[in-house]
């Protein structure tokens, strides 16, 4: 099937994310009011949708405190700038084994594996409009670790999405990813008209030259809305290529901390960049309440 520009493309703003980024710039929020203010400087720049971590506010390490996420949702529901909420909900499912003649018991430190309910405590909690489910287990060189997601938990989480009217959006690493979501649209766990964001160059997930990013997308359903980004200096290369592809655009300091060599961004910054490229190209930017519309999303007013 020939392939069609988007010409109506929305920008996710991933704002501050789980990697060991809390020491590299300044700009990295930890704090619950610094990660809703650069959120909401994000969405007044032209992002549609704002996807958030939480980190803890002292150290800038990546946390799942309930208060924090709380805090977060709070002060941007309370923003005078409207933007679609994405929370994470890809903490908990972290192994690191013991060395590779004993790999059991496993490395207690930094080990974080929990069940499904409590992973997506904070979704039930915060009720975002948007939270994100893994598609999948991978390895990760940011630390010799593996992130899992067996089929039985992304099931169990799955279905507590859905019943609690949040839209997952499915982080795919890898084309056995997008084959396993499709398979849970099958079951009926997930709604037919599915969110996906492809996630290029994540060692050691799907590496980000074109092959491989079009083999991603030509696994998306035509009835899929998709979005695509990659890391560090091919964030805005990808901005374009996933517009020019069909789809969306993702930015931001989770993915890369650089304006230009040399020069640290902001997440608003990004968003101005890749607003710049996607209009450069000929499409138009939406808004949150269009994004609604188009995803089937319910704006929740503050709690």
């Amino acid at each position: 099937m020939p392939l069609q520009m988007n010409r109506e493309v929305f920008i996710t703003a991933a704002v501050t994310g789980s990697g060991s980024t809390q020491d590299r710039s300044p700009h990295v929020p930890r704090s619950p009011k610094e990660i809703a203010d650069s959120a909401i400087e994000a969405a007044k720049a032209g992002a549609a949708v704002v996807h958030c971590h939480v980190r803890d506010p002292e150290t800038g390490t990546p946390s799942r405190d309930l208060k924090l996420y709380r805090e977060v949702t709070d002060r941007i529901r309370d923003a005078e700038v409207d933007v679609v909420l994405n929370l994470t909900a890809g903490m908990g499912g972290d192994i690191v084994f013991g060395p590779t003649d004993a790999p059991f018991p496993v490395n207690a430190n930094g080990t974080d594996m929990i069940g499904a309910e409590e992973r997506v405590a904070h979704v039930a909690e915060c009720l975002p409009e948007i939270c994100t489910l893994d598609c999948g287990t991978m390895n990760f060189a940011e630390a010799d670790y593996v992130m899992t997601n067996t089929p039985g938990m992304l099931r169990a989480m799955g279905q507590m999405m859905t019943d609690l009217g949040v839209k997952p959006e499915i982080e795919a690493f890898d084309t056995g990813h997008l084959w396993f979501a499709k398979e849970l649209v099958k079951e009926g766990i997930l709604e037919p008209n599915a969110l996906v964001q492809l996630c290029m160059g994540v060692p050691w997930g799907a590496p980000d030259d074109l092959n491989t990013f079009m083999a991603m997308v030509n696994n998306v359903p035509d009835d899929w809305t998709f979005s695509a980004f990659s890391l560090g200096r091919n964030q805005m290369a990808y901005a374009a290529a996933s517009v020019l592809a069909g789809g969306n655009v993702r930015v931001g300091l989770e993915d890369n901390l650089w304006l230009d060599k040399g020069v640290l961004a902001t997440n608003a910054q990004l968003v101005e960049r890749a607003r710049g490229v996607v209009e450069g190209m000929g499409a138009r930017i939406i808004g949150p309440a269009e994004v609604r519309e188009k995803l089937g999303l319910t704006k929740r007013a503050p709690v």
